[in-house]
């Protein structure tokens, strides 16, 4: 008789139990690998650097979320195109608090990792 409570129970809470989520803000693999990897760039190409970078990476996702950071990375990569059109994206006050929001984060991150 217990053992069909136990069976009962477990089976009857299975549904209620869910695998842990990952974190809120998780990014692509691929997304990690190239800021770790631009990261390296900037700041060497030891072990260490490699763990800081992402370290970085990871307290920058606590604080933007991926479709920020993509974005963000969009922003970064018209701003530095010439011609009129690109310029909305130097100059427009959401790509700025875009950029500012990311510096923010990339600092902290820095404070934490480096």
């Amino acid at each position: 008789m217990l053992v069909h409570i136990a069976v009962f129970l477990a089976t009857a809470l299975l549904p209620a139990v869910s695998v842990a989520a990952g974190p809120a803000n998780d990014y692509p693999t691929a997304a990690r690998a190239d800021y770790v990897i631009a990261c390296m760039a900037s700041n060497g190409q030891s072990h260490i650097v490699m763990e800081k970078c992402a370290c970085s990476i990871d307290a920058i996702a606590d604080r933007i979320t991926y479709d920020d950071y993509t974005a963000i990375e969009t922003v970064k990569v018209m701003a530095d195109l010439p011609g009129e059109r690109a310029g909305l994206f130097r100059s427009s006050g959401w790509a700025k608090d875009l950029m500012d929001r990311f510096r923010q984060a990339q600092v902290a991150a820095d404070r934490q990792c480096f």
